[in-house]
């Protein structure tokens, strides 16, 4: 009986709660410096809720949609031409028949446009112009890739267009050579087992766990991806885990389509020979958005335990966010002045409790700014002051930070109240944060 009424009691209270549960859930959750594992596991859940119901990401996945479908047939074209080079072109089409099975009609079409491609490619003039042509529409597919993961990390620059060229093509060069010692060591080890006599009555068994090679491979593909594209230090750990989870729902993905092509037969007889390409559209977008969803998660690990994560940003009052990044670069000059090692962006994280979006936004204030540098060192970057600490004050520091970015937008204000900006310049810099004092004597322990 008393089990029953805790549920009634359960039940009326249920409509109450529910609107506080999903406040919890939505906001308050990030507000909660608990280290306990359930806030972890909310945490995760919420941002991973809240990026799938925004807009934005899933029109990121139907830009990279597009992108990839516009380098299809080049990619196809670059991993063909090097698998000629070294003599394992069927291998290469055997295997990509056998790791998107869903996509064979697709896989067939193209093979057929790569052959001419190739074929155009190797005569006169068009040898050059192909290649450039065709490096150039790898290199915006991979940087498009790229621009999407980097927003998501809150990433400001990409790479330097020298860089992806040298990352994007040696990727593409690798690429192939992986995709046949893949098979190799399938088949190699499909053979090792059939020749050995203890195995012979493991064989099914051994041949089943053979089957989900495509598999393991796509756990490392996609954690190999969310470690390398983003152009930031991202902990591999953290990269595997939502690997293996992206990899396990990709595959499903597969299973899916391919099993649900056995019932489209009416789909087929509407759109005749174009049937494939709605079905390539509909699995290249979750494809993207699946692995859209595990960069966000992969961001959402490393940064989880940050106060105010998820906190809106874009809502910080001025005078705070300029108070918050005088402080941080009276942290930075402290550490220069002390002749320590510059200070890392885990290092103002961890040391700090800073929100990881507000820390993005402060060091790219600072760097616009000229106030700070970037330097590599030996496993991450570090910051330090660009010129002579003791030339840094807070009224030139506030000043370029007010300073910093363009401006003459609005003409007609610019030049017909001249006067009254320049009389406001000067009252601004009346009422500056703490006067004429070095950033250096701002920091104490």
């Amino acid at each position: 009986m008393s089990k029953f009424k805790a549920i009634i009691d359960f039940l009326k209270e249920f409509p109450r709660k529910l609107p506080l549960w999903w406040d919890y859930f939505k906001d308050g959750v990030w507000n909660d410096t608990s280290e306990d594992w359930r806030v972890k596991i909310t945490k995760t859940l919420s941002l991973s809720v809240q990026s799938f119901m925004d807009k934005n990401l899933q029109q990121r996945a139907g830009a990279l949609t597009y992108s990839t479908v516009l380098a299809m047939v080049p990619i196809l074209a670059m991993l063909f031409a090097i698998g000629r080079g070294f003599g394992f072109q069927n291998i290469l089409q055997s295997e990509l028949f056998r790791y998107f099975p869903a996509q064979r009609t697709v896989l067939e079409t193209a093979f057929g446009y790569v052959d001419a491609y190739l074929a155009q490619s190797s005569q006169g003039l068009f040898v050059g112009i192909g290649l450039i042509f065709l490096l150039w529409t790898l290199i915006s597919l991979m940087g498009d890739i790229e621009t999407s993961f980097n927003q998501i990390w809150d990433v400001k620059s990409n790479r330097s267009f020298f860089r992806k060229v040298t990352d994007y093509t040696a990727v593409f060069l690798l690429l192939p050579i992986l995709i046949v010692c893949s098979a190799g060591i399938s088949i190699f080890m499909s053979n090792t087992f059939q020749s050995l006599e203890q195995f012979a009555v493991l064989s099914p068994v051994l041949h089943s766990v053979l089957d989900f090679i495509p598999l393991i491979i796509s756990w490392f593909v996609f954690a190999a991806m969310f470690v390398i594209i983003p152009n930031t230090k991202v902990k591999f750990s953290n990269a595997m885990w939502v690997g293996v989870l992206c990899g396990t729902v990709f595959y499903a993905l597969q299973w899916m389509f391919v099993t649900g092509q056995l019932y489209v037969s009416k789909y087929n007889a509407i759109y005749g020979s174009f049937a494939f390409l709605p079905l390539l559209l509909v699995w290249m977008q979750l494809s993207w958005l699946v692995a859209l969803m595990g960069v966000v998660l992969t961001y959402a690990l490393q940064n989880i335990s940050n106060y105010n994560f998820n906190k809106n940003i874009a809502r910080i009052s001025h005078k705070y966010l300029t108070e918050v990044t005088i402080i941080t670069l009276a942290i930075i000059v402290k550490r220069f002045e002390r002749h320590e090692a510059p200070i890392t962006k885990e290092r103002l994280l961890n040391d700090y409790r800073y929100p990881v979006r507000l820390l993005n936004l402060i060091l790219d204030r600072l760097s616009d700014a000229q106030l700070i540098n970037t330097v590599i060192l030996q496993k991450d970057r570090g910051y330090q002051p660009a010129y002579k600490i003791d030339d840094m004050t807070v009224n030139e520091v506030t000043m370029r930070l007010d300073t910093c970015g363009e401006k003459d937008f609005v003409h007609k204000v610019d030049k017909e109240f001249d006067k009254i900006s320049v009389k406001l310049d000067k009252l601004i810099e009346k009422q500056l944060l703490a006067g004429d004092v070095p950033i250096k004597d701002l920091y104490t322990d």
